[in-house]
Parts: C-alpha cells; structure tokens; sequence
C-alpha cells in the first residue's frame, strides 16, 4: 500500500494526541473486533471547537485520519465542524488506499459522537443537531 507523504506524517507525527480532562464532549467510535477505536474529546466555548484531542487504537491510517480531522476542526464552529466529511479528510491527506477509507469514516464519525455528547451534556437531543450516531464494524474490514 502507497500512502501519501501527509498521511505519513501524521502518522509519524500525530497532532492533538491526548485527552482533554473535563471534556464537554466525548465521542467513542469503532471496536475490538474490528481493531481501529478512535476516542475524540471536545472543549466548546460557545459554539467554538476551542481544543480537541484524540486517542486511537489502530493502524497508520486511522492516525492519520484521526490527526487531520482535529486539525479541520480545531477552532471552528459546532456548525461547520458538522460539515466535515470523510472525504474532505481524505481530500486534506492527499488520498487513501480504498482499503483504507473506512478509517476516514470513523473520524468523521468519532468527532460527530462527541457532539452529539455535548448536545446530550446540555440537555439538548443530539439527533435534532447531528443526526443519527452510529458506526457497526460488521461492514468494514478492519486494518488487519
């Protein structure tokens, strides 16, 4: 597999890497049986993205991936932050491998968990804002 120069550096280089104590929203996503989990935590002052860190347990790519979607966000409103797409992940890294893009999906998806826990954290449902939060491992195949 050819990855690109960008994925292989934030796969060398990850940013955002961590947990944020206190977090106004946490989003986990994947499982062990699939074997990529990306853990996304947000801190939100009003309706900006202001800090975002992750935890990912997986291959380069859903480093990478997971990287470069905090980096999209990090900043950002609440509203464009939910704009980003898996695509404009690939797009921002230069490109996946097809066997890959499933990890693209799970960032997309690991930032969206944690919005939807923010909006849940404020008593708010985080259909109304985020739609429906659901990743099943069952159609990927994993990074084995």
């Amino acid at each position: 597999m050819i990855y690109s120069e960008k994925v292989m550096d934030h796969f060398a280089n990850p940013r955002n890497v961590g947990e944020i104590e206190n977090a106004d929203g946490i989003g986990e996503v994947g499982n062990a049986k699939c074997g990529d989990i990306m853990k996304m935590y947000l801190k939100i002052n009003n309706g900006i993205i202001e800090d975002v860190k992750f935890k990912t347990f997986g291959c380069g790519a859903a480093v990478a991936t997971s990287s470069m979607a905090t980096e999209l966000i990090k900043g950002k409103s609440i509203e464009e932050a939910l704009k980003l797409t898996n695509k404009a992940v690939i797009e921002a890294l230069d490109g996946l491998p097809p066997a890959k893009i499933h990890c693209s999906v799970l960032a997309e998806e690991a930032m969206k968990a944690a919005i939807a826990d923010y909006y849940t954290k404020q008593g708010l449902d985080p259909e109304l804002y985020v739609g429906k939060v659901n990743h099943s491992c069952d159609s990927c195949e994993g990074c084995h």
